[in-house]
């Protein structure tokens, strides 16, 4: 009973940092999250807000849902089949050009994952050794964006190097030679991949080499659902999620693989704790400036014809 007391106890303080009155049971309500992947652990504040019942005590009932393709969650999202989806911010600039009605209203991840990597002890060691050499990646477009940015931080130009579509098999093409750096690879994935597997890499990360930092995953809903409550709510438990990874890391494991057992090995507990530091702590907050920042480079590689006000397509619950 005391702890019952507790509870609710907390959830009312949450509820009215938010600005939210207090939920009950009667007033839960539920929300369809679709994922940008599979379950991993970039999902970690969600997972946990979920098996602690941090999305319960702000009244939502979330289902996650992990989709059949990757590229659907902004199109279903824009169709009103959902009403959160995570996103990537690059691909947020490119969709709303094209048309589609969304909105950034949080984020996840904060810092980019993406990098360029190599073979730790392998000829690359710096930029400039990619001159003449192969570079492997999965989709066009972005990459290659990045990847001609970085280069020209060193005076390279996209033509000094030759691209090779490796697919997803990133790691597996560095390993065995078959190219000599790959761009798109996740820090916090590949790197430890390559590690276990006993071929340690290095790698270049973009916002060192000339690309405007920018956030990796968001959270993003329709135009139209912009002043949803429930979107505050939801962002008040998963930051609530992302203190209680931060605060209890090994704890927050054990809860995260309990409710994936498919993620119960080496390379995702090691992806946890190289993920942790980059989970964004204040998931509401939006700093327009970097918004902006990046919109300007999108535009300079010719990945979207202008730049519109970042206050059409991003926004802080409870904020901006």
């Amino acid at each position: 009973m005391r702890l019952t007391r507790v509870l609710a106890f907390a959830s009312a303080l949450v509820a009215s940092a938010v600005g939210l009155s207090p939920p009950t049971q009667a007033e839960e309500v539920h929300m369809t999250v679709l994922l940008d992947w599979f379950v991993n652990p970039d999902h970690g504040p969600l997972i946990v807000a979920k098996e602690l019942g941090y999305f319960k005590e702000m009244g939502l009932d979330v289902d996650l849902v992990a989709p059949a393709d990757p590229n659907d969650p902004p199109k279903l999202i824009a169709a009103g089949k959902a009403e959160v989806a995570i996103g990537y911010q690059p691909q947020l600039h490119v969709q709303v050009a094209e048309g589609l009605p969304l909105v950034r209203f949080g984020t996840l991840v904060a810092t980019p994952l993406n990098a360029l990597v190599a073979l730790k002890d392998g000829p690359i060691k710096s930029l400039k050794d990619l001159k003449g050499r192969k570079v492997g990646y999965s989709v066009g477009g972005f990459e290659d964006a990045l990847l001609g940015a970085m280069l020209a931080s060193e005076g390279l130009r996209l033509d000094d190097v030759e691209l090779v579509n490796v697919n997803f098999s990133l790691s597996p093409a560095v390993i065995s030679g078959q190219v000599d750096a790959v761009i798109g690879a996740f820090r916090n994935f590949e790197l430890n991949q390559m590690e276990i597997e006993g071929h340690p890499g290095v790698a270049f990360y973009p916002e060192e080499h000339g690309v405007p930092v920018y956030d990796e995953l968001i959270f993003i809903t329709a135009t139209d659902l912009r002043d949803d409550p429930r979107l505050a709510a939801f962002l008040a438990a998963v930051e609530r999620g992302t203190h209680y990874i931060v605060n209890h890391p090994e704890e927050s494991w054990d809860i995260f693989r309990g409710h994936s057992p498919d993620v119960d090995d080496e390379l995702n507990k090691r992806a946890w704790f190289a993920t942790i530091p980059r989970f964004d702590m204040t998931p509401a907050a939006l700093d327009s400036g970097r918004y902006a920042r990046f919109a300007g480079f999108l535009k300079d590689r010719g990945l979207i014809k202008e730049i519109v006000p970042v206050a059409t397509y991003a926004t802080a619950v409870g904020g901006e």
